[in-house]
């Protein structure tokens, strides 16, 4: 993970004495609300009006992710890459190629 965009977030919570309320069920909640915040852009339509509020939501849900990811000290860049492994695991190619099937309903 970029390091410089870690460490402006992690500036910008100190600077604000923000980390004794970053407790991991706050940030928990406040990326599930940025993802509904970014999920409304949504709510009428396939498409989005504003690609730029739809960046400025994505952009929190990344910040909140990342301040979770800093609170249990966990290398962003392992954990997606082990998850990935598993992701590939569960969904063969094989067997998941232009289906949208979740993985216990693939046949094998």
């Amino acid at each position: 993970m970029n390091e410089k965009i870690i460490a402006l977030i992690n500036k910008f919570v100190t600077e604000r004495n923000w980390e004794q309320f970053h407790t991991g069920s706050n940030l928990a909640k406040s990326l599930v609300l940025e993802a509904c915040e970014l999920l409304e852009l949504y709510q009428w339509s396939d498409e989005v009006e504003s690609v730029e509020r739809l960046a400025e939501e994505l952009a929190d849900v990344f910040v909140y992710s990342i301040q979770i990811a800093e609170k249990y000290n966990f290398n962003i860049e392992e954990i997606i890459i082990n998850k990935m492994k598993k992701n590939a695991d569960k969904y063969p190619v094989s067997l998941a190629k232009d289906s949208s099937k979740k993985y216990n309903k693939l046949i094998k």
